[in-house]
Protein backbone atom coordinates (compact mmCIF):
# COMPACT_ATOMS: atom_id res chain seq x y z
CA UNK A 1 0.00 0.00 0.00
CA UNK A 2 1.18 3.50 -0.75
CA UNK A 3 1.24 6.41 1.57
CA UNK A 4 -1.86 8.37 -0.31
CA UNK A 5 -3.99 4.29 0.45
CA UNK A 6 -3.51 4.67 4.30
CA UNK A 7 -4.95 8.66 4.43
CA UNK A 8 -7.43 6.80 2.51
CA UNK A 9 -7.99 3.94 5.43
CA UNK A 10 -7.92 6.45 8.31
CA UNK A 11 -10.66 8.37 6.25
CA UNK A 12 -12.43 6.06 6.78
CA UNK A 13 -12.95 5.16 9.96
CA UNK A 14 -15.28 8.18 12.19
CA UNK A 15 -13.29 7.91 15.34
CA UNK A 16 -10.40 9.68 13.55
CA UNK A 17 -10.70 13.61 12.50
CA UNK A 18 -8.43 15.74 11.03
CA UNK A 19 -6.99 17.24 14.23
CA UNK A 20 -6.46 13.97 15.84
CA UNK A 21 -5.06 12.42 12.74
CA UNK A 22 -2.53 15.05 12.40
CA UNK A 23 -2.01 14.51 16.05
CA UNK A 24 -0.78 11.12 14.67
CA UNK A 25 1.25 11.76 11.38
CA UNK A 26 3.30 14.29 14.37
CA UNK A 27 3.60 11.03 16.21
CA UNK A 28 4.44 8.38 14.12
CA UNK A 29 5.83 10.27 11.01
CA UNK A 30 3.71 9.00 8.49
CA UNK A 31 0.32 7.74 7.76
CA UNK A 32 1.27 3.99 6.94
CA UNK A 33 3.38 3.61 10.37
CA UNK A 34 0.58 5.27 12.23
CA UNK A 35 -2.01 2.57 10.39
CA UNK A 36 0.22 0.02 11.65
CA UNK A 37 1.08 0.67 14.94
CA UNK A 38 0.43 -1.36 17.77
CA UNK A 39 -2.63 -1.20 20.42
CA UNK A 40 0.31 0.13 23.36
CA UNK A 41 1.58 2.61 20.56
CA UNK A 42 -1.63 4.12 19.41
CA UNK A 43 -2.41 4.26 23.41
CA UNK A 44 0.66 6.55 24.35
CA UNK A 45 -0.18 8.42 20.42
CA UNK A 46 -3.09 9.83 22.49
CA UNK A 47 -5.87 7.94 20.76
CA UNK A 48 -7.72 6.71 24.30
CA UNK A 49 -8.50 3.52 24.84
CA UNK A 50 -11.66 3.30 23.77
CA UNK A 51 -10.56 4.51 19.95
CA UNK A 52 -7.76 2.30 19.79
CA UNK A 53 -9.74 -0.95 20.30
CA UNK A 54 -12.29 0.35 17.89
CA UNK A 55 -9.57 1.17 15.36
CA UNK A 56 -7.77 -1.80 15.64
CA UNK A 57 -11.48 -3.82 15.37
CA UNK A 58 -11.92 -1.75 11.90
CA UNK A 59 -8.46 -2.28 10.87
CA UNK A 60 -8.47 -6.29 10.90
CA UNK A 61 -12.04 -5.29 8.96
CA UNK A 62 -11.08 -3.24 6.63
CA UNK A 63 -9.94 -3.68 2.92
CA UNK A 64 -8.13 -1.24 0.96
CA UNK A 65 -8.52 -3.37 -2.30
CA UNK A 66 -12.38 -3.45 -2.10
CA UNK A 67 -12.46 0.45 -1.36
CA UNK A 68 -10.40 1.45 -3.80
CA UNK A 69 -12.11 -0.90 -6.10
CA UNK A 70 -15.60 0.74 -4.99
CA UNK A 71 -14.94 4.65 -5.42
CA UNK A 72 -13.30 3.48 -9.23
CA UNK A 73 -16.86 1.84 -9.73
CA UNK A 74 -18.43 5.35 -8.85
CA UNK A 75 -15.41 7.43 -10.89
CA UNK A 76 -14.56 9.58 -7.77
CA UNK A 77 -11.09 10.12 -7.31
CA UNK A 78 -9.18 11.33 -4.25
CA UNK A 79 -6.60 14.15 -3.15
CA UNK A 80 -4.66 14.20 0.35
CA UNK A 81 -3.19 17.05 1.82
CA UNK A 82 0.22 16.06 0.58
CA UNK A 83 -0.19 16.13 -3.31
CA UNK A 84 0.20 18.91 -5.30
CA UNK A 85 -3.52 19.17 -6.21
CA UNK A 86 -4.60 19.64 -2.78
CA UNK A 87 -6.08 23.66 -2.78
CA UNK A 88 -3.63 26.14 -1.46
CA UNK A 89 -6.16 28.12 0.41
CA UNK A 90 -7.75 25.02 2.12
CA UNK A 91 -4.38 24.65 3.73
CA UNK A 92 -4.80 27.60 5.80
CA UNK A 93 -7.99 26.03 8.11
CA UNK A 94 -6.57 25.81 11.84
CA UNK A 95 -7.67 21.53 10.93
CA UNK A 96 -7.78 21.21 6.66
CA UNK A 97 -9.10 17.63 5.94
CA UNK A 98 -6.57 15.73 5.20
CA UNK A 99 -8.47 14.05 2.44
CA UNK A 100 -10.46 14.84 -0.53
CA UNK A 101 -12.96 13.13 -2.46
CA UNK A 102 -13.77 14.39 -5.86
CA UNK A 103 -15.60 13.92 -8.54
CA UNK A 104 -15.60 15.57 -11.81
CA UNK A 105 -13.23 18.05 -12.62
CA UNK A 106 -10.33 18.16 -9.91
CA UNK A 107 -8.42 20.45 -11.84
CA UNK A 108 -10.41 22.97 -10.56
CA UNK A 109 -8.95 22.77 -7.04
CA UNK A 110 -5.69 24.60 -8.45
CA UNK A 111 -8.11 27.62 -9.58
CA UNK A 112 -7.66 30.81 -6.75
CA UNK A 113 -10.03 33.06 -8.25
CA UNK A 114 -12.99 31.39 -6.29
CA UNK A 115 -15.88 32.74 -4.04
CA UNK A 116 -18.02 31.30 -1.56
CA UNK A 117 -21.90 32.50 -2.13
CA UNK A 118 -23.95 31.13 0.10
CA UNK A 119 -27.18 31.79 2.07
CA UNK A 120 -30.75 30.79 3.31
CA UNK A 121 -32.81 27.46 2.01
CA UNK A 122 -35.89 29.70 2.06
CA UNK A 123 -35.14 31.89 -1.09
CA UNK A 124 -37.44 34.77 -1.40
CA UNK A 125 -37.33 36.72 -4.67
CA UNK A 126 -35.41 39.20 -3.30
CA UNK A 127 -32.79 36.69 -2.77
CA UNK A 128 -33.11 34.67 -5.85
CA UNK A 129 -32.77 38.22 -7.95
CA UNK A 130 -29.40 39.30 -6.06
CA UNK A 131 -28.00 35.71 -6.29
CA UNK A 132 -28.55 35.30 -9.57
CA UNK A 133 -27.19 39.21 -10.75
CA UNK A 134 -24.31 38.99 -8.55
CA UNK A 135 -23.29 35.42 -9.49
CA UNK A 136 -23.92 36.54 -13.08
CA UNK A 137 -21.18 39.15 -13.07
CA UNK A 138 -19.02 37.20 -10.65
CA UNK A 139 -18.94 34.59 -13.38
CA UNK A 140 -18.14 37.06 -16.29
CA UNK A 141 -15.63 38.48 -14.11
CA UNK A 142 -13.45 35.18 -13.96
CA UNK A 143 -15.04 33.75 -10.57
CA UNK A 144 -15.26 30.19 -9.84
CA UNK A 145 -18.29 29.84 -7.51
CA UNK A 146 -18.05 27.84 -4.44
CA UNK A 147 -21.39 26.49 -2.72
CA UNK A 148 -23.20 23.60 -0.85
CA UNK A 149 -25.36 22.40 -3.33
CA UNK A 150 -28.22 23.00 -0.87
CA UNK A 151 -31.65 24.01 -1.34
CA UNK A 152 -32.59 28.06 -1.82
CA UNK A 153 -29.48 30.50 -2.60
CA UNK A 154 -26.73 27.36 -2.92
CA UNK A 155 -28.59 25.90 -5.61
CA UNK A 156 -29.70 29.28 -7.69
CA UNK A 157 -25.64 30.22 -7.42
CA UNK A 158 -24.64 27.11 -8.75
CA UNK A 159 -27.52 26.92 -11.51
CA UNK A 160 -26.74 30.61 -12.45
CA UNK A 161 -23.20 29.90 -12.91
CA UNK A 162 -23.99 26.95 -15.22
CA UNK A 163 -26.40 28.79 -17.20
CA UNK A 164 -23.66 31.47 -18.11
CA UNK A 165 -20.93 28.80 -18.94
CA UNK A 166 -18.97 29.56 -15.76
CA UNK A 167 -17.25 26.90 -13.22
CA UNK A 168 -18.64 25.85 -10.09
CA UNK A 169 -17.19 23.65 -7.28
CA UNK A 170 -20.06 22.01 -4.79
CA UNK A 171 -18.77 20.81 -1.85
CA UNK A 172 -21.40 18.29 -0.28
CA UNK A 173 -21.93 16.82 3.61
CA UNK A 174 -22.18 13.18 2.07
CA UNK A 175 -20.09 10.93 -0.16
CA UNK A 176 -19.41 12.65 -3.95
CA UNK A 177 -21.45 9.73 -5.13
CA UNK A 178 -24.93 10.84 -4.04
CA UNK A 179 -26.73 14.17 -4.40
CA UNK A 180 -28.47 15.95 -1.08
CA UNK A 181 -30.91 16.92 -1.82
CA UNK A 182 -32.37 14.71 -4.15
CA UNK A 183 -34.48 17.73 -5.58
CA UNK A 184 -31.13 19.06 -6.70
CA UNK A 185 -30.13 16.12 -8.74
CA UNK A 186 -30.23 17.91 -12.26
CA UNK A 187 -27.96 20.57 -10.83
CA UNK A 188 -25.88 17.24 -9.95
CA UNK A 189 -25.77 15.33 -12.86
CA UNK A 190 -25.71 18.89 -14.99
CA UNK A 191 -22.32 19.97 -12.96
CA UNK A 192 -20.49 16.50 -13.73
CA UNK A 193 -21.76 17.13 -17.73
CA UNK A 194 -20.83 20.53 -17.78
CA UNK A 195 -16.87 19.52 -16.45
CA UNK A 196 -17.65 21.12 -12.78
CA UNK A 197 -16.12 19.60 -9.64
CA UNK A 198 -18.31 17.76 -6.56
CA UNK A 199 -15.85 17.72 -3.62
CA UNK A 200 -16.33 15.97 0.14
CA UNK A 201 -14.35 15.44 2.93
CA UNK A 202 -16.58 12.33 3.63
CA UNK A 203 -16.02 8.62 1.96
CA UNK A 204 -17.90 7.65 -0.45
CA UNK A 205 -21.26 5.98 0.58
CA UNK A 206 -21.34 8.53 3.55
CA UNK A 207 -24.84 9.47 4.31
CA UNK A 208 -25.42 13.48 5.47
CA UNK A 209 -26.35 13.98 9.38
CA UNK A 210 -26.36 16.99 11.58
CA UNK A 211 -22.92 17.30 12.21
CA UNK A 212 -21.56 16.71 8.67
CA UNK A 213 -22.44 20.28 7.25
CA UNK A 214 -20.55 22.61 9.85
CA UNK A 215 -17.78 20.67 8.44
CA UNK A 216 -18.66 20.92 4.87
CA UNK A 217 -19.34 24.99 5.50
CA UNK A 218 -15.57 25.18 6.91
CA UNK A 219 -14.77 23.51 3.83
CA UNK A 220 -16.61 26.19 1.35
CA UNK A 221 -14.55 28.64 3.22
CA UNK A 222 -11.51 26.89 3.44
CA UNK A 223 -12.37 26.68 -0.68
CA UNK A 224 -12.70 30.45 -1.34
CA UNK A 225 -10.11 33.71 -1.81
CA UNK A 226 -13.94 35.06 0.08
CA UNK A 227 -17.47 34.96 1.23
CA UNK A 228 -20.68 36.22 -0.03
CA UNK A 229 -23.61 35.56 1.77
CA UNK A 230 -26.74 36.82 -0.47
CA UNK A 231 -29.66 36.17 2.17
CA UNK A 232 -30.35 34.55 5.70
CA UNK A 233 -31.87 33.97 8.84
CA UNK A 234 -30.09 35.05 12.40
CA UNK A 235 -28.88 30.78 12.79
CA UNK A 236 -28.42 30.13 9.08
CA UNK A 237 -25.89 27.59 8.07
CA UNK A 238 -24.49 30.14 5.74
CA UNK A 239 -23.37 32.33 8.95
CA UNK A 240 -21.16 29.41 9.98
CA UNK A 241 -19.60 29.60 6.50
CA UNK A 242 -18.95 33.86 6.87
CA UNK A 243 -17.84 32.83 10.42
CA UNK A 244 -15.00 30.17 9.42
CA UNK A 245 -14.11 32.52 6.42
CA UNK A 246 -13.36 35.55 9.35
CA UNK A 247 -11.01 32.96 11.03
CA UNK A 248 -8.50 32.49 8.45
CA UNK A 249 -9.15 36.00 7.36
CA UNK A 250 -11.09 35.60 4.25
CA UNK A 251 -12.94 38.93 3.33
CA UNK A 252 -17.32 38.56 3.94
CA UNK A 253 -19.60 39.70 1.66
CA UNK A 254 -23.60 40.93 2.69
CA UNK A 255 -25.68 41.55 0.58
CA UNK A 256 -28.24 44.30 2.88
CA UNK A 257 -31.76 43.40 2.61
CA UNK A 258 -35.20 44.51 3.51
CA UNK A 259 -35.54 45.21 7.55
CA UNK A 260 -38.60 43.59 7.89
CA UNK A 261 -37.86 40.12 6.21
CA UNK A 262 -36.31 37.96 8.79
CA UNK A 263 -34.25 36.52 6.35
CA UNK A 264 -32.72 39.89 5.49
CA UNK A 265 -30.77 39.65 9.26
CA UNK A 266 -28.10 37.34 8.94
CA UNK A 267 -26.18 39.56 6.16
CA UNK A 268 -27.92 42.90 8.09
CA UNK A 269 -26.31 41.38 11.32
CA UNK A 270 -22.59 40.25 9.42
CA UNK A 271 -22.68 44.11 8.35
CA UNK A 272 -22.86 45.39 11.63
CA UNK A 273 -19.97 43.50 12.42
CA UNK A 274 -17.99 44.51 9.92
CA UNK A 275 -18.48 42.28 7.07
CA UNK A 276 -18.56 44.52 3.73
CA UNK A 277 -21.81 45.53 2.69
CA UNK A 278 -22.27 45.01 -1.31
CA UNK A 279 -24.89 46.17 -3.79
CA UNK A 280 -23.02 44.92 -7.09
CA UNK A 281 -19.72 43.15 -8.05
CA UNK A 282 -17.97 46.23 -8.88
CA UNK A 283 -17.92 46.30 -4.80
CA UNK A 284 -16.31 42.85 -4.17
CA UNK A 285 -13.90 43.42 -7.62
CA UNK A 286 -12.79 46.95 -5.66
CA UNK A 287 -12.88 45.08 -2.32
CA UNK A 288 -10.47 42.24 -3.54
CA UNK A 289 -8.32 44.93 -5.75
CA UNK A 290 -9.06 43.18 -9.03
CA UNK A 291 -10.03 44.61 -12.38
CA UNK A 292 -13.57 45.13 -13.02
CA UNK A 293 -13.44 46.35 -16.85
CA UNK A 294 -15.99 43.47 -17.89
CA UNK A 295 -18.35 44.24 -14.89
CA UNK A 296 -18.58 48.35 -15.65
CA UNK A 297 -19.21 47.05 -19.59
CA UNK A 298 -22.06 44.88 -18.52
CA UNK A 299 -23.43 47.48 -16.05
CA UNK A 300 -22.77 50.59 -17.88
CA UNK A 301 -25.29 48.16 -21.25
CA UNK A 302 -28.57 48.01 -18.51
CA UNK A 303 -28.30 51.68 -17.50
CA UNK A 304 -28.32 52.28 -21.50
CA UNK A 305 -31.83 50.37 -21.91
CA UNK A 306 -33.82 53.15 -23.01
CA UNK A 307 -37.71 53.59 -23.53
CA UNK A 308 -39.24 54.38 -26.77
CA UNK A 309 -42.17 56.22 -25.03
CA UNK A 310 -42.43 57.85 -21.88
CA UNK A 311 -44.34 54.71 -20.94
CA UNK A 312 -41.78 52.28 -21.66
CA UNK A 313 -39.32 54.33 -19.73
CA UNK A 314 -42.10 54.72 -16.66
CA UNK A 315 -41.65 50.91 -16.69
CA UNK A 316 -37.78 50.72 -17.23
CA UNK A 317 -37.03 52.95 -14.56
CA UNK A 318 -39.13 51.03 -12.14
CA UNK A 319 -37.95 47.64 -12.86
CA UNK A 320 -34.00 49.43 -12.16
CA UNK A 321 -34.32 48.61 -8.54
CA UNK A 322 -36.18 45.27 -8.57
CA UNK A 323 -38.26 42.65 -9.89
CA UNK A 324 -42.30 43.84 -10.19
CA UNK A 325 -45.26 41.54 -10.96
CA UNK A 326 -48.06 42.74 -13.42
CA UNK A 327 -50.17 43.84 -10.74
CA UNK A 328 -46.96 46.30 -9.47
CA UNK A 329 -46.34 47.63 -12.11
CA UNK A 330 -50.26 48.92 -12.96
CA UNK A 331 -50.26 50.50 -9.39
CA UNK A 332 -47.15 52.47 -9.77
CA UNK A 333 -47.39 53.58 -13.36
CA UNK A 334 -50.65 54.69 -13.02
CA UNK A 335 -51.45 53.36 -16.44
CA UNK A 336 -54.36 51.08 -17.33
CA UNK A 337 -53.80 47.20 -16.90
CA UNK A 338 -54.60 47.00 -20.70
CA UNK A 339 -52.30 49.50 -21.72
CA UNK A 340 -49.72 48.09 -19.85
CA UNK A 341 -50.16 44.30 -20.94
CA UNK A 342 -49.54 45.46 -24.78
CA UNK A 343 -46.29 47.61 -23.29
CA UNK A 344 -44.80 44.66 -21.48
CA UNK A 345 -45.37 42.25 -24.52
CA UNK A 346 -43.56 44.72 -27.30
CA UNK A 347 -41.24 45.35 -24.51
CA UNK A 348 -40.10 41.27 -24.01
CA UNK A 349 -39.93 41.38 -27.79
CA UNK A 350 -37.77 44.06 -28.41
CA UNK A 351 -35.43 42.18 -25.20
CA UNK A 352 -36.15 45.45 -22.47
CA UNK A 353 -37.98 43.54 -20.24
CA UNK A 354 -38.19 40.14 -19.14
CA UNK A 355 -41.08 37.64 -17.57
CA UNK A 356 -39.58 35.44 -14.69
CA UNK A 357 -40.63 32.09 -14.13
CA UNK A 358 -42.50 33.77 -11.04
CA UNK A 359 -44.51 35.90 -13.14
CA UNK A 360 -42.31 39.42 -11.89
CA UNK A 361 -40.72 41.01 -14.66
CA UNK A 362 -37.00 42.33 -14.84
CA UNK A 363 -34.97 44.44 -17.25
CA UNK A 364 -33.89 42.12 -20.25
CA UNK A 365 -29.79 42.66 -19.23
CA UNK A 366 -30.72 40.53 -15.99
Amino acid sequence: MSEREYYLGFSLFPGIGPKRFGQLLSHFGSAEISWTAAEKELREAGLGEKTTKQFLDFRRKFSFEKHIEQIQKVQVDFVIITDHQYPKLLKQLENPPFILYCKGNISLLQEEQTIGIVGTRKITSYGEQVTKMLTTDLVTSGFIIVSGLAMGVDACAHQTTLDGQGKTIAVLGCGVDMCYPRENQKIYDEMLAKDNLIVSEFPVGMQPSIGSFPSRNRIIAGLSQAVLVAEGAEDSGALITAEDALKIGRKVFAVPGPITSSLSKGPNNLISKGAKLITDAGDILRELHMSNDQFTMKNTKKQEIKGETQDEQSIIDLLQNEALSFDEIVKNTGIVAAQIGTLLSIMELKGAVKKKSSGAYILGSN
